[in-house]
């Protein structure tokens, strides 16, 4: 766990260099509204990509969204790192190109809340997946 990672504030400010995330997370910002789709995506990204404690992300939504809930926002937060009731399967990681695919096929919605990226990706997607997949194995064995 890095909860002291610098990372998380550049997830909060949607600066990650992930279009998806960095649309997601300037619409939380701007409106303090997120689609429930997309919490689960920023969300897996924090946890298992950014290997950032969910925490830090449930803080993050409460201060942030309008729709806050005592207890469903933490629930959701579990859920989607892992280790909540019903959390299988616990080794779901969503790929944020594969949601802007199958959700954005035209990058509208990119366009309109993350116009201008020019910044590199904070962590290597397929990688950071791959070290959450072994880690995985490493407990499951």
């Amino acid at each position: 766990m890095r909860c002291g990672s610098p990372r998380i504030k550049v997830w909060q400010a949607g600066t990650t260099g992930i279009p998806l995330i960095d649309a997601e997370m300037r619409e939380l910002w701007a409106t303090g509204y997120m689609h429930n789709r997309v919490r689960m995506v920023v969300g897996s990204f924090l946890t298992k990509n950014l290997g950032i404690h969910w925490r830090l992300g449930e803080e993050w939504f409460w201060d942030t969204l309008v729709d806050a809930d005592a207890v469903s926002n933490p629930f959701n937060w579990r859920w989607v790192a892992g280790c909540g009731d019903d959390a299988a399967p616990f080794f779901r990681i969503f790929i944020p190109e594969t949601q802007a695919q199958r959700f954005d096929p035209k990058g509208e919605y990119v366009r309109r809340w993350a116009p201008a990226l020019s910044t590199p990706p904070i962590v290597d997607l397929k990688e950071s997946r791959q070290a959450v997949l072994d880690a995985y194995a490493e407990i499951k064995d």
